[in-house]
C-alpha cells in the first residue's frame, strides 16, 4: 500500500469519526445577549448561559443587559460561527440550544460567562461544558465584574434551591415552598446559589 492510499484511508476515518452534531454559519443578527440568528433564519439561543434582558414595550432593561448585547454583538455580528450541540437541541420556543465557537475555537458562551455579561444557566439534562462555565463563572464573582459588580451578593438571606430545576427562591416564593424535600437545598446569600449555578427565579427574582 503506497503513501497516497494510507493517507487517503487515514483522512477518511477522520471524516467517519469527526462529530455529526456540529454546524456552521453566519451571524446575520444579534438579538441580546444570548441570542442570534443566522442567514439561514435559524435562531440560536447559547446554552449554559442567561444574559441580562433587554427591556421591550416601555420596560426597563436589566442591569448589564446592553453591555452584554455590544459583547455578544462585537464577538459574532456577520462572522461565521460553528454551533456544538448538547442533549438538549431546543427550547420551548423552537429555538436551537447551541454552544457557538469562533473560528479562533473560542466559545462565545464561555466568554460571555468569564467577562460578567451572564449567568450560568444549568438544565436537568446536563451540560457537557458545565465545569468550564461554572469555573469562569467564579472567577467573575471573585472579581466582581459586569453583572457582578453592583450587587451584594454576600448579604445574608434564607433562598430556597430546587436541585432538580437548579433554580432558586426567595423564601416566600410560592414555587419555592412547592420543592419536595429530597430536592431542597438551602443557600445563605445570593452568593452561595450563584457559586454552585443555581439561576434565580423568574417569579420571585431574589437577584433583584
Amino acid at each position: 500500500m503506497n503513501r497516497r492510499h494510507i493517507f487517503l484511508l487515514i483522512f477518511m476515518a477522520f471524516i467517519c469519526l469527526a462529530p455529526v452534531n456540529n454546524f456552521s454559519g453566519m451571524v446575520r443578527f444579534v438579538y441580546d445577549g444570548d441570542t442570534i440568528i443566522l442567514t439561514d433564519g435559524q435562531k440560536i439561543r447559547y446554552m449554559g448561559i442567561d444574559a441580562p434582558e433587554i427591556g421591550h414595550d416601555g420596560n426597563e432593561s436589566e442591569f448589564m443587559a446592553l453591555s452584554s448585547l455590544k459583547l455578544n454583538r462585537k464577538l459574532v455580528s456577520g462572522k461565521r460561527v460553528t454551533l456544538e450541540y448538547d442533549s438538549q437541541k431546543t427550547d420551548k420556543y423552537g429555538r436551537s440550544l447551541a454552544y457557538v465557537f469562533l473560528e479562533t475555537g473560542d466559545m462565545v458562551n464561555a466568554i460571555l460567562i468569564r467577562k460578567g455579561m451572564a449567568h450560568v444557566l444549568l438544565t436537568s439534562h446536563g451540560l457537557k461544558y458545565k465545569d468550564l462555565l461554572l469555573e469562569y463563572q467564579r472567577k467573575a464573582i471573585t472579581e466582581k465584574i459586569g453583572i457582578w459588580s453592583n450587587q451584594e451578593i454576600t448579604e445574608h438571606k434564607i433562598y430556597s434551591g430546587n436541585l432538580n430545576s437548579c433554580r432558586f427562591h426567595r423564601s416566600d416564593c410560592p414555587f419555592g415552598k412547592q420543592i419536595s424535600r429530597k430536592n431542597l437545598v438551602i443557600f445563605k446569600s445570593l452568593k452561595d446559589a450563584f457559586w454552585e449555578g443555581f439561576s434565580p427565579c423568574k417569579h420571585c427574582k431574589p437577584q433583584v
